[in-house]
């Protein structure tokens, strides 16, 4: 405190000069021998309260432009060590120097109120005694120390969430905005950081773009500071959680992908992580998961992806999953080399969110393309899902069985994963306690078990031989379902029998005809006039769809469906001549086809699920 103190001493020693009448006052000569002292016991001393707090109120309120200077900058150098809670008899003689005209009081002052803004409760202190207005006049200062100071400050400020309204509304935000594009650098960094703990409500990022923040943090995004790329890219990747706001970026920002693909590669870990999460949130429009692939984003994604650095696999494989919703990427994540490192990713058990980004990326990839079923297929994926599944957490247990689901549409594929195992999987997860864990099993084993384009008996195999284990086989799997409250369950349970009568098996048909758990409640649902109601509790996500079908039980649609299908069974098991593709279309939708059918509302819940922080 060494320039306190100087500063102290020349006003008390002009006191003594004969050349012109006394400059202090007699309590403001009092107040700066007491300073003097206090200053010399500084380690001891607490200038919170009490007699050294009073003389530095009596320096603060001065005329005398010297005393000021003495105060402020006893302040910023008390505050510089010490922080603590404090009240208003402190904070008041720091606010009235930040309305002095000397550019030296306001620096100190700024400096003081930047430091104690850093404690909780001093921040709503300030704002609430009315500390903004005179930081919004210093951040319009030519001077560069006051404006970095007073910016600094409004930083802190804005760190709490019942400031960030306040702020918004109080003008702040257009001379914070221009002074993001200082030519001085600490100005740049205070005004960014700012801007950024700006963007965490959805009233606040709106107040931003219309403050014209928008183009100054995309043009920073080539700042040569990683700080300032930081803030920039992550107030960025907020303002993108709104579908407005990546509307005006997608009119008014042509080179924000490229720049954001670019920063992937920053030498700053936090950038590159940033980038990958601020293309992940823009990638919730079709317009940017073609745009970030044309850029050339994949090969750094993958770069991220096999990283060791959890935040950049957490950020590129969310990145990467949103991505991969629209089709024509599906192709190309495939041949950039994607499928390895997101089936190992299968198994990341440090991280849950890792593991359902991986999973519902390969889910995606096989949506449209057979070529794509296989080459997932081959890369080893449903081994992995196989060993994994019944381990995992149950939102990636979802998943998983939903991506098998998708990949049994596929004939070429039906045969080989029932030889992989698969139903061994499935069937104990019918019995899960989430009902899309459930429903998206049983998809799987009804896409398994459909008749297209198959002719050997001996492809249903293996139906026999979890007939009755594990967990009571197929056949306390169909028992459940048929008896479910649910008629979704019920539709997918007489669809699914009726395809494995439909194989000709001659020891499926005998098991399924001397079923004493499923003949009954078969010919319960054939002669039932009313459908049984849907769960409350939801509908699995291969088969929202065809809920949705016959909702309203009233019409009798779904019940109908479900009465043919009963009805059918039993004309089978009566005796009628069994001939491949002999049943009649139905206008019901099978498990496997819902899934395809449903393709695009798939896609939609995924940038749903992925709207903000991420973030998921």
């Amino acid at each position: 405190m060494g320039n306190v103190a100087s500063c102290c001493e020349s006003c008390f020693n002009s006191r003594r000069s004969q050349s012109y009448e006394p400059l202090l006052l007699e309590n403001e000569r009092e107040a700066v021998a007491d300073l003097l002292q206090y200053l010399e016991n500084r380690t001891t001393t607490n200038f919170f309260s009490g007699s050294p707090l009073s003389a530095l109120t009596t320096l603060s309120f001065s005329d005398n432009v010297d005393l000021q200077r003495s105060a402020a900058l006893a302040f910023a150098e008390i505050t510089e060590k010490e922080v603590r809670p404090v009240g208003r008899d402190t904070l008041d003689p720091i606010l009235f120097l930040l309305s002095s005209h000397d550019t030296e009081v306001q620096r100190a002052a700024s400096a003081a109120l930047g430091n104690l803004a850093v404690n909780t409760d001093n921040k709503l202190l300030i704002v609430k005694l009315g500390g903004l207005e005179p930081l919004i006049r210093q951040m319009l200062s030519p001077n560069v120390e006051v404006q970095c100071n007073a910016v600094g400050c409004v930083t802190n400020l804005a760190t709490h969430d019942d400031n960030k309204t306040k702020i918004a509304k109080s003008g702040a935000l257009v001379p914070l905005t221009r002074l993001a594009r200082s030519k001085d650098m600490r100005v740049q960094r205070n005004a960014t950081g700012a801007l950024l703990n700006m963007t965490h409500s959805d009233e606040n990022r709106q107040q931003l773009v219309n403050a014209g923040a928008i183009p100054v943090l995309v043009s920073l995004l080539n700042s040569p500071d990683t700080d300032v790329q930081y803030y920039c890219t992550t107030a960025l990747s907020n303002i993108a959680v709104d579908g407005a706001n990546r509307k005006k970026l997608a009119q008014s920002e042509p080179k924000l992908v490229t720049s954001l693909v670019m920063l992937m590669d920053s030498s700053s870990l936090k950038v590159q992580c940033q980038a990958a999460l601020a293309l992940r949130n823009l990638a919730s429009d079709e317009k940017y998961q073609l745009e970030i692939v044309k850029a050339d984003g994949l090969q750094s994604l993958l770069r991220l992806l096999q990283s060791t650095y959890l935040p950049l696999i957490l950020s590129s494989a969310a990145c990467v999953r949103n991505v991969s919703i629209h089709p024509q990427n599906e192709s190309p994540i495939i041949e950039s080399g994607f499928l390895q490192p997101l089936i190992n990713l299968l198994s990341f058990k440090e991280n849950e969110e890792v593991q359902c980004h991986a999973i519902s990326t390969l889910r995606n990839l096989a949506a449209s393309s057979e070529k794509n079923k296989t080459a997932i297929v081959k890369a080893g994926a449903v081994q992995s899902i196989k060993e994994l599944v019944l381990e995992v957490p149950m939102n990636v247990q979802s998943e998983m069985t939903a991506c098998v689901a998708v990949l049994a549409l596929s004939d070429d594929l039906k045969g080989q994963l029932l030889e992989m195992g698969v139903c061994e999987v499935l069937i104990p997860l019918t019995n899960s306690a989430s009902s899309e864990v459930q429903g998206n099993s049983a998809a799987a084993l009804g896409n398994l078990s459909s008749k297209d384009g198959r002719n050997s008996p001996d492809d249903y195999s293996a139906f026999n031989d979890v007939w009755e284990k594990p967990d009571g086989g197929m056949h306390r799997y169909l028992y459940r379902f048929l008896t479910s409250s649910d008629a979704t369950f019920q539709h997918i349970a007489v669809w699914t029998i009726v395809q494995l009568l439909e194989s000709g098996d001659v020891q499926l048909i005998n098991n399924i005809r001397n079923s004493t758990l499923l003949i009954p409640n078969i010919r319960n649902l054939a002669s039932s006039r009313t459908s049984s109601h849907n769960s409350s509790v939801g509908t699995p996500t291969s088969h929202r769809s065809q809920s949705q079908s016959y909702q309203d039980t009233e019409t009798g649609e779904g019940a109908g469906e479900i009465q043919q299908l009963g009805r059918r069974i039993i004309e089978i098991l009566e005796g009628e001549e069994i001939v491949a593709g002999s049943l009649p279309a139905t206008s019901h939708m099978q498990p496997g086809s819902s899934v395809e059918s449903e393709h695009e509302e798939l896609r939609r819940s995924v940038r749903e699920a992925f709207a903000p922080g991420s973030h998921r």
